[in-house]
């Protein structure tokens, strides 16, 4: 599924990538062919123009934690298809395409790790999964990371990666946005920590619920953020959207997002914050 913005602002389209045996990927912004590997190297930016490629939640868990210390608390659970919905194809045949794909029961992996040395949750959407979109399992798993957070007293980011709420689950979808912003109010109880990362794209019914209410809120250069389509929004109230609109760097300016970071520097800035949230302790 391609990616639609570089870190450069311009929209930029790559190869697909359900073919995780494929050596070579072409960039579309410059068409550069770039090695797989480099690309690992890299950080997944093309090495010629800068362009970022999508990146999967194993490469961007791969790229947040310290080598060798995370450990998966993702369920092993799928969704029911409550509705036993059918549009232009059944939901059921939907879910397994974006489990053969993904090799994810969901769109969200879960798990415990280090970020140098200071531990952290991890939650981190997948945007290959039908759009990243939050259903019933996705709004459980988020729900549960942060219960254990919040009971074992570790910071918990949450990476987005969304197009919103999935509507093939109806309700029961929707009831995920009341049900992670209940839950949120653990870690503030608490005391710990709560960081958001936005990412292409992070919309919809995420935006509209729980990764709205982190402590610190960090967009990678690039991201869309945004509740609906510039499209929908402009047919919707018949304005004109001003330049830049749903851009990080618009995020920002209007006080959406607390920094702006590059993919190379995400890491390093992540680190920051929670030294500065957890007082330096590593628990």
């Amino acid at each position: 599924m391609p990616i639609r913005r570089d870190n450069r602002g311009r929209y930029v389209e790559v190869e697909p990538r359900r073919a995780e045996e494929t050596a070579w990927l072409r960039c579309r912004e410059c068409g550069e062919l770039v090695f797989r590997r480099k690309l690992k190297e890299t950080n997944h930016i093309c090495p010629r123009c800068g362009a970022y490629f999508f990146l999967t939640a194993q490469e961007r868990i791969a790229s947040i934690v310290d080598q060798d210390s995370y450990t998966t608390l993702t369920a092993d659970y799928t969704s029911t298809d409550p509705l036993e919905f059918v549009d232009r194809r059944p939901y059921q045949e939907r879910l397994d395409e974006a489990q053969a794909i993904t090799g994810l029961n969901d769109a969200i992996l879960v798990g415990r790790g280090t970020l140098d040395g200071s531990p952290l949750l991890l939650a981190v959407m997948d945007f290959r999964f039908i759009g990243g979109s939050m259903g019933q399992v996705v709004g459980d798993e988020i729900a549960t990371a942060v219960e254990r957070s919040a009971e074992e007293h570790i910071p918990f980011v949450l990476v987005v990666a969304s197009g919103g709420a999935r509507v093939q689950e109806g309700i029961v979808s929707l009831m995920q946005m009341a049900k992670t912003v209940a839950t949120r109010n653990l870690l503030a109880e608490a005391g710990v920590p709560f960081i958001v990362v936005f990412t292409y794209p992070s919309s919809g019914g995420m935006l509209a619920s729980v990764a709205s209410l982190a402590d610190v809120t960090i967009a990678e250069q690039g991201a869309m953020i945004g509740f609906a389509g510039p499209r929908v929004i402009e047919k919707t109230t018949g304005e004109r959207l001003p330049a830049g609109f749903q851009t990080a760097t618009f995020a920002l300016e209007h006080g959406v997002v607390d920094q702006v970071v590059t993919r190379e520097s995400l890491r390093a800035e992540l680190a920051k914050a929670l030294h500065v949230l957890t007082g330096g302790a590593h628990g």
